[in-house]
């Protein structure tokens, strides 16, 4: 499969800048993966699709404030550093990727918020854009936390930074309401659509509720600039699906009931983790795996997406599942009926 058969015209104006106003009322387009029937709902209607025994997996990862503002030492020139992944507790490293990187250097100091609350120190150089900082603070690990994360802004996607400035709901909106693992930089997307209330709706009705968790990276975001999609590498996230998750997924597959991965990172996570008979199997590790068509799932059944940008490798996943006629068929549909895209756009169910 090659990377221009995922190129699609966008119009600009369908890109969400706002989530919905309330979590479980955004729009809902439901794809039937045998047939290529399209429905038209909302968020909530998705209780309509599922019974009792069926199993709903969600990726309970924490977002961040990942995103922070500073100033170089000697020339005070704005920089921007994004927090990836804290190296080393006790030394206070983290990997961060900077921007403009071609003047942030090996040794150059880095100073955050009023009267330099924060001082950082580049000590390495990681890729083009990525360095280690060594952040400068005598005081206990949760003080330095604290003014780490009351500097740090929501890291919301290019996509919506570059029309608005983050705003203070962001802190709430771009999370789900079961997020508890903290390590992500951007939210799973599709887990925002659920509320407490339809949480209880479908526990009521008896579906059954499962956890993983992938920290998402912004590798996930990474543009694909291969055309022979085979060539193309996918960055690693660091995931964990526990004992409790395996039973009751395998519990749910053996009785021929629906698996429904919520977002492509669940997704992601389950298929990297499978036995020969293709149950799933616990794990702690890495996943650097990147699914596009054609690929054959041996977990879920059934999954919860937003509609992804053109050329992302979320859009390819998507298609791998959906299949690529009836997914890029229903693309065109939520286009023509004006649907919202991105991370804080609609939802997709594929069943």
């Amino acid at each position: 499969m090659k990377l221009s058969k995922f190129k699609y015209k966008l119009p600009t104006e369908l890109i969400a800048l706002h989530p919905a106003y309330n979590r479980d009322e955004s729009r809902l387009l439901v794809l039937h993966k045998d047939t290529g029937k399209i429905e038209h709902k909302i968020f909530k209607d998705l209780i309509d699709y599922f019974d009792n025994e069926d199993v709903m997996v969600f990726n309970n990862t924490k977002v961040f404030p990942a995103r922070l503002s500073g100033n170089k030492e000697k020339t005070g020139a704005e920089i921007e550093v994004f927090l990836l992944r804290e190296l080393n507790r006790e030394q206070r490293l983290w990997d961060v990727l900077v921007d403009p990187a071609r003047k942030i250097r090996i040794g150059n100091k880095l100073y955050f918020g009023d009267d330099d609350l924060l001082v950082a120190e580049v000590i390495d150089n990681t890729t083009s854009r990525g360095r280690t900082l060594r952040f400068l603070f005598d005081g206990p690990y949760e003080e330095f936390k604290e003014a780490l994360y009351s500097l740090g802004e929501t890291p919301l996607p290019r996509s919506i930074i570059d029309q608005r400035k983050v705003e203070p709901e962001d802190a709430d909106r771009y999370q789900t309401i079961f997020a508890k693992h903290e390590g992500a930089v951007a939210a799973p997307t599709a887990g925002m659509h659920f509320s407490r209330e339809l949480m209880k709706r479908l526990e009521i009705k008896g579906v059954d509720f499962a956890e993983v968790t992938l920290h998402i990276g912004l590798g996930n975001f990474r543009t694909v600039d291969v055309e022979d999609l085979t060539k193309h590498k996918m960055d690693s996230e660091q995931i964990e699906i526990n004992d409790l998750a395996v039973k009751k997924v395998n519990s749910g597959k053996k009785k021929k009931k629906n698996i429904c991965a919520v977002g492509t990172t669940v997704v992601r996570t389950l298929e990297t983790s499978v036995s020969t008979q293709g149950s799933l199997k616990p794990f702690e590790g890495w996943t650097n795996k990147f699914i596009f068509p054609p690929y054959d799932f041996s977990v879920p059944n059934s999954m919860v997406t937003n509609f992804h940008l053109p050329l992302s490798t979320l859009l390819m996943m998507v298609c791998a599942f959906g299949g690529y006629d009836k997914v890029m068929a229903a693309y065109q549909e939520a286009i023509k009926e004006k649907y919202r895209f991105g991370t804080y756009g609609d939802a997709m169910l594929i069943i």
